[in-house]
């Protein structure tokens, strides 16, 4: 493997060679300097990864070469070295940008050890950089690709709730609609968009674990609590929180969730200490708030309290002219995800899903898309391609929890016709394997299951 660029600004010939040499074995390419203009030269010649810097040279204070070197590239690591009992100018070093010092004379194997752990540091923060980047152009409201005036007017309203530094935030919606990624959006495009966002699906959790995942807890709280840990809000302290789900947090935790919103302090489970946060707080939920307020299943309080802006993603058979655009952002994400060429859909394959209920949204859409570009062959996709179960617009006026969508054609000439619903599974999962070559991950999309799903569903069954 390719080791980076060093280079070695001392005056002492002796410090140069030893540091050359040990640096060269470990498979460093090496650059020498005895002056700090020569360094600067080097600097500009050989862009190296790091430098070793003595803050003494002879024509030049090592700080103002420091200050030099930081100024024209901040990404370099600077090691200082400096004589025995002068730790107190390398703390300053240090300071000014320097990542750490070494005393003459050196042990070669620490130095050695301060170098890979200094460039170790750097990569680390860089790539931490760089996924926060692709993080921030991927959760953009112009890359959102819904253009219908329902769409548009939740992009703005979202857009200005990220401006407002501290105010909570509820979305809601049916599962699929994009909750998650409006969330994410509105962290990325907020004054905290470089700090965590932290995130926890309420839905999956105990009680007993979501007030420990949020709160964190004490060593010997409970059982199981070998050490402290900390919880969500203290490791997102500065950034954001999403809550998805919100509606499925016990009535217990709902009143600590009141309490840090409006006072900003917590306690972990099974302490004593108040802890002081600074974070805001994005929830989500797919379900009616008012209905589990009637039912006692949350608080009044706090369902006023998050929102205060409220943001209603609605679902896409109400917005059907979002289709295409999304059929084709689709498209080109799978194209490059599985070095496919679909250049689109027919008109028959458009009018198709314009037609169809879409009962499990934009998540059900996108799992369409991918089970098409997986399974076809030609470069366009057919509406038979598609698999979709059609119904007439009309139907559309039904509440989308009544609407239960057959079996695929491709399958259901397959399926008993007494509906013994193990049998019916059984018949599904060993036609959808037929299709798909036995290709569980092919079959799970033909089933619009997940892969796990179907593994679950083969040992339940014992299908080979």
């Amino acid at each position: 493997m390719h080791r980076p660029k060093i280079l070695i600004v001392d005056d002492e010939p002796l410090i140069r060679w030893s540091l050359n040499e040990r640096l060269e074995r470990e498979g460093f390419e090496v650059v020498l300097a005895e002056t700090g203009n020569e360094g600067l030269r080097k600097m500009e010649d050989e862009s190296p990864r790091a430098v070793f810097l003595d803050i003494r040279l002879p024509d030049m204070d090592g700080m103002a070469l420091l200050s030099n070197i930081k100024e024209r590239d901040p990404g370099v690591v600077v090691i200082m070295i400096t004589a025995y009992g002068n730790v107190e100018t390398a703390v300053k070093a240090m300071k000014l940008g320097a990542h750490d010092y070494v005393n003459k004379p050196f042990n070669l194997d620490e130095v050695v050890l301060i170098l890979n752990k200094a460039l170790e540091n750097v990569e680390l923060k860089e790539e931490v950089y760089r996924i926060r980047g692709k993080l921030k152009g991927k959760y953009t409201f112009e890359n959102m690709v819904g253009r219908s005036r329902p769409m548009l007017e939740i992009y703005e309203a979202a857009h200005r709730v990220a401006q407002s530094d501290t105010t909570t935030v509820l979305i809601q919606g049916e599962s699929g609609t994009g909750k998650d990624m409006l969330a994410r959006a509105i962290h990325y495009h907020s004054l905290r968009a470089d700090r965590p966002l932290m995130e926890i699906d309420c839905s999956s959790l105990t009680e007993t674990l979501v007030e420990s995942e949020l709160f964190g807890h004490e060593r010997g709280a409970f059982t199981d609590a070998k050490t402290l840990k900390k919880g969500l809000f203290e490791l997102g302290d500065g950034g954001s929180i999403l809550l998805d789900e919100i509606g499925d947090v016990p009535l217990s935790v709902q009143a600590k969730l009141l309490r840090i919103i409006e006072e900003k302090t917590f306690k972990r489970v099974g302490g004593i200490k108040e802890i002081r946060v600074d974070a805001r707080i994005i929830c989500t939920t797919n379900q009616v708030l008012e209905q589990a307020i009637r039912q006692g299943r949350f608080r009044n309080d706090l369902y006023f309290r998050l929102r205060i802006i409220p943001l209603y993603v609605p679902p896409l058979r109400e917005r059907l002219q979002d289709v295409p655009p999304l059929a084709e952002h689709f498209v080109n994400t799978f194209n490059k995800e599985f070095k496919k060429k679909v250049k689109g859909l027919s008109k028959e394959a458009i009018r198709a899903m314009e037609n169809y209920h879409w009962p499990g949204n934009v998540r059900e859409l996108r799992n369409v898309i991918e089970r098409a570009i997986i399974l076809g062959d030609d470069d366009t996709i057919e509406a038979k391609d598609l698999a979709l179960d059609l119904m007439p617009l009309s139907v559309q006026e039904q509440p989308a929890h009544l609407y239960v969508p057959q079996v695929a054609p491709a399958i259901q000439s397959h399926v008993p016709q007494e509906l013994n619903l193990r049998e019916v599974e059984i018949v599904m999962i060993k036609r959808a394997l037929a299709l798909s070559g036995a290709n569980q991950t092919k079959a799970a999309h033909i089933l619009g299951i997940s892969r796990d799903t179907l593994k679950y569903r083969l040992k339940k069954f014992e299908i080979q």
